[in-house]
């Protein structure tokens, strides 16, 4: 009978030790950087030996600690590409369902990446902004704008967003100040509130009740790429639009929005596999490049 240490701990060594921080590691495992912290500290336990020195903020390997690594990384690559390999065999089908814009303008042109790497693996998409998909178990992973909590659901972060007005260059040469938003058209969307944007450009205005509202913020931003009025967005939906120069931002004032979060309900959320693609986008949210 083999005697191991517990193999979530044997994880947390590597990653921590790769990244050469606990607050890293959390967030490659999608947990807290004292989770790992503890994990560390349970593998420590069990092994009577101490892993890393800690030093501040910092950690740093002990002579034993190196040694472990040396052994423990190859038996886990030796482990992922077995389990990589009997998953390509068996083939699988994730299904997800996006909000409509975050899937039109960031999701779908990065998913051949992803499926290039994993072959097997094939994707089932549906358009929904509501959470039921993932409470009643057609969906196995929701991309969702807001914040958490969402009740019965795992929410993993992928990114915090910034909102700030966008409109066309042609529209934005006739604002000189925030004042002159009060003659231009202004769209709305039920999630981005005017008001706070607002307050932070010195502004003592209510929210507008007024002007066209749109329940999808990609059909908001290709109406103010027409020339319609000017969009409150987060950066994320509008990387593509500012990159090819369609939609520009008037003024430099930006102020905090909410998050896009991998919505994952109890039966998924812990599934190896379906961790590993959030943990990608996790990675392609972050990287500096738009599409």
């Amino acid at each position: 009978m083999l005697t191991l240490p517990p193999p979530h701990t044997l994880i947390a060594f590597e990653v921590a030790a790769r990244h050469g921080s606990f607050l890293r590691a959390g967030e490659e495992l999608c947990i807290t950087a004292s989770a790992v912290s503890h994990r560390i500290k349970a593998l420590e336990d069990w092994l009577g030996q101490a892993l890393f020195l800690r030093i501040n903020r910092r950690i740093e390997l002990t002579r034993a600690g190196e040694a472990y690594l040396a052994e423990v990384r190859p038996a886990l690559e030796r482990i992922e590409a077995a389990s990589r390999q009997l998953r390509r065999q068996a083939g699988q089908t994730l299904r997800i369902s996006v909000a409509p814009a975050f899937g039109a303008k960031w999701l779908v042109g990065r998913l051949a990446g992803y499926q290039q790497a994993h072959p097997a693996l094939e994707f089932t998409l549906s358009s929904s902004t509501r959470l039921d998909p993932m409470l009643d178990g057609t969906a196995d992973l929701g991309l969702r704008y807001g914040r958490p909590p969402w009740p019965g659901l795992t929410a993993f972060k992928l990114s915090d967003e910034i909102v700030a007005p966008l409109c066309t260059p042609a529209l934005a040469a006739t604002l000189n100040s925030p004042a002159d938003l009060a003659r231009a058209r202004l769209l709305r969307h039920p999630l981005l509130h005017w008001q706070p944007w607002f307050a932070a450009a010195g502004l003592d205005w209510a929210e507008p009740d007024s002007g066209p509202e749109f329940d999808d913020a990609m059909m908001m931003l290709e109406a103010a790429a027409a020339g319609t009025g000017v969009a409150l967005s987060v950066g994320l939906l509008a990387r593509s639009y500012r990159a090819a120069g369609t939609l520009v931002a008037p003024f430099e004032l930006t102020v905090p929005g909410q998050g896009f979060y991998a919505v994952l309900p109890p039966a998924t959320a812990n599934q190896a596999w379906i961790r590993d693609f959030v943990r990608w986008l996790q990675h392609e949210v972050r990287a500096p490049h738009d599409a």
